[in-house]
């Protein structure tokens, strides 16, 4: 792959979620259809793509939506997806793994290639826990080992919502040579704190991983209120720079195009070589456990 002259497109499905599961579903269809009207080559779904964002409330009866990995109806939605728009999808779900006598449940994004393929996926490591984000009751920490996905046209990695506020996992990716960090997200407001606004926090510090690191970010989040939380929406994509490429708005569903120009990740990385100006040897504090506020 030629850096310097490659060009991607990209799309973002910000969506609310809809009560009536064949409604939810026809939206976000709907969604990616325009996406691949506008020749989008990579489509992003919000976190748990197909379900209400159930973290509000502890309730051992929505362990039913666990799904096996590529097996499963939000597998199933984005194979189609796929195979309609030719587009590769990235989408989310709530995963089973394990077995009957040891079950494990994550919060996994998925991608599936244009022939309908599982051909990555990433297990949610950080895991929020307080009140109307109580993931900690469904969810342990992944386990992937912060894959990077080989598309062709680009390195993808595929974290989820709560991870965007941990440099360390950015880092990583970037390490490893994502040059595209997609979260799938489900964050709006605080039921402790009403009146405190975090979305512009919630972009900034995304903004600074993509400076940092050199490389394009997109956030997709959902919007609309669902029970104590209302979703900020605000779904975009930033470019290495920190320059925002295509922002969706608050508080209504959209589709986010944006154009992905690689010379500008060369630019960026020739300009500032932070990866390369790195002294880990400095930085054993980083993996001393003891070393918290």
């Amino acid at each position: 792959m030629t850096t310097q002259t490659r060009h991607v497109r990209i799309a973002l499905v910000q969506q609310r979620w809809h009560p009536d599961p064949k409604k939810h579903v026809a939206a976000l269809r709907r969604s990616a259809h325009r996406a691949a009207e506008q020749n989008a080559q990579l489509i992003a779904l919000q976190e748990l793509t197909l379900h209400r964002y159930f973290g509000d409330v502890m309730d051992r009866a929505l362990f039913a939506l666990a799904e096996p990995l590529g097996d499963g109806p939000t597998s199933a939605l984005c194979c189609a997806l796929a195979r309609e728009t030719g587009a590769f999808i990235v989408g989310s779900l709530f995963e089973r793994a394990g077995d009957s006598s040891h079950p494990r449940y994550f919060n996994t994004a998925v991608v599936f290639d244009p022939r309908g393929n599982l051909c990555g996926f990433t297990r949610k490591q950080h895991i929020p826990s307080g009140t109307g984000y109580e993931e900690t009751f469904y969810f342990e920490p992944g386990d992937s080992d912060y894959p990077v996905h080989d598309l062709g046209f680009i390195r993808l990695a595929i974290p989820t919502c709560y991870d965007q506020w941990f440099p360390e996992l950015a880092r990583i990716y970037a390490l490893k040579g994502a040059e595209l960090i997609v979260y799938p997200t489900a964050i709006g407001s605080e039921p402790n704190y009403p009146s405190f606004d975090t979305q512009p926090q919630w972009r900034t510090v995304m903004l600074g991983h993509a400076i940092a690191n050199g490389v394009f970010i997109a956030a997709v989040n959902r919007t609309g209120r669902e029970a104590m939380v209302t979703f900020y929406g605000s779904s975009f994509v930033c470019d290495p720079t920190g320059r925002i490429l295509a922002q969706a708005p608050r508080s209504r569903p959209a589709v986010v195009v944006a154009d992905l120009d690689f010379s500008v990740m060369a630019f960026w990385r020739a300009l500032f070589p932070l990866l390369k100006q790195r002294q880990p040897a400095t930085y054993r504090a980083l993996l001393d456990p003891s070393q918290s506020a």
